[in-house]
């Protein structure tokens, strides 16, 4: 366990002293500048896709069964090496929450000086439904807690191919449905509650707020999609451009949903790629992330597109020189916490608008009582 923690602390110290070389000789490390469908790969994302091809086994990235535990502990690891110890005054309390199949591990974020009854996020990790944990996700959510000042609640869902689909999706929605029933437990207001998520967790916060507008279920008060995933067995377009060489490649994408969807979508199901939904309407609003260097980023946009002409209110935002998963580089890449604080920024501000609705109605509701008690007082008309 002590050298284990050692290697870790000589990864994060030389990660950082790498990454902290002046830009010159970054750009020498890294190679010539990478400039594709009018957009210039961002420089410390270039630099980290080489030391990661570096450093990448010969059998390349496939998701056998046999692989699959390795590749889940490495991301555990990895998330370790990038955290971010500014971080650390986040307080955090593990706990269960409602499932499809029964409880989920959960854990909650409160940052500093946040109200006693706030709002609250229920964030499903990344991980193309297969991989993925609290571990993984917990730099995120730290961060997504301090910049936004909102509770985090992060979700450990079942994976595939353990559990294909729709198992994560019962969960998601079982999880929120479980935040809003202990909102008061969780120090949240329950009209104050969002969903989110990064990748395979943004299909899930995406179908969870869809279904509940479908059913006519409570809404969430607002949803964050990070470059999500939307449709599977597609082709060309940006799975073409970007399917190999900028980290997520097109062949890996296609394993991951055949673990999660091996039938594919079922005919009388499209939960599983809400892009092929017939009706998105009445869906709360909605942030939505796209990386100018991912295959999925065509699938993400015209999702933006088909909310918007259901008249969900949607903030669509590209990122042009970032790559799939940009969420998790922010420790080593200026651009990538920007976007991410972008994101964090937009979640605060929704919810603050949802709260000064609610204050707004509250207030509204008040004079109206107080005049019909006056006029009762008065025998006025």
């Amino acid at each position: 366990m002590i050298g284990s923690r050692a290697r870790l602390r000589a990864l994060r110290w030389g990660l950082r002293a790498v990454f902290g070389l002046p830009q010159p000789v970054k750009r020498a490390l890294a190679g010539r500048r990478v400039e594709f469908d009018g957009q210039v790969l961002d420089l410390d994302l270039q630099l980290l896709g080489r030391i990661d091809r570096l450093l990448a086994s010969p059998a390349g990235g496939t998701v056998d069964q046999a692989a699959l535990a390795e590749q889940r502990r490495q991301a555990d690891v990895a998330a370790e090496i990038v955290a971010d110890a500014r971080l650390d005054d986040i307080v955090t309390e593990d706990l269960q929450v409602p499932g499809g199949a029964g409880p989920l591990a959960a854990r909650l974020y409160i940052p500093p000086a946040v109200p006693e009854t706030a709002g609250l996020i229920v964030y499903f990790h990344g991980g193309g439904f297969a991989l993925g944990s609290l571990a993984s996700t917990d730099p995120l959510c730290r961060l997504l807690a301090a910049q936004s000042g909102v509770r985090v609640l992060s979700v450990d869902y079942r994976l595939a191919p353990e559990y294909p689909y729709p198992a994560a999706l019962e969960d998601a929605i079982a999880a929120y449905h479980g935040a809003r029933a202990e909102a008061a437990v969780l120090g949240a207001d329950p009209e104050l509650i969002a969903v989110g998520g990064d990748s395979a967790g943004a299909n899930l916060a995406l179908v969870v707020a869809q279904q509940q507008a479908t059913t006519g279920g409570p809404l969430p008060a607002f949803v964050l999609a990070l470059y999500p995933v939307t449709d599977i067995d597609r082709s060309g377009g940006s799975r073409e451009l970007f399917g190999n060489g900028f980290g997520l490649t097109a062949e890996y994408i296609r394993e991951l949903e055949r673990l999660y969807l091996p039938d594919g979508v079922p005919s009388d199901d499209t939960r599983g790629a809400i892009l092929r939904a017939d009706d998105l309407s009445g869906m709360p609003p909605v942030y939505l992330s796209t990386a100018g260097f991912d295959p999925l980023r065509d699938e993400g946009e015209e999702l933006a597109e088909r909310l918007n002409e259901a008249g969900v209110p949607v903030v669509a935002r590209r990122f042009p020189g970032l790559v799939h998963g940009y969420a998790s580089f922010t420790a080593v890449c200026a651009a990538a916490r920007d976007a991410t604080l972008d994101a964090a920024s937009a979640l605060r501000a929704a919810l603050a608008l949802v709260e000064s609705r609610q204050s707004a109605a509250l207030n509204g509701r008040a004079v109206l009582g107080s005049l019909e008690r006056t006029r009762t007082a008065t025998g006025s008309p």
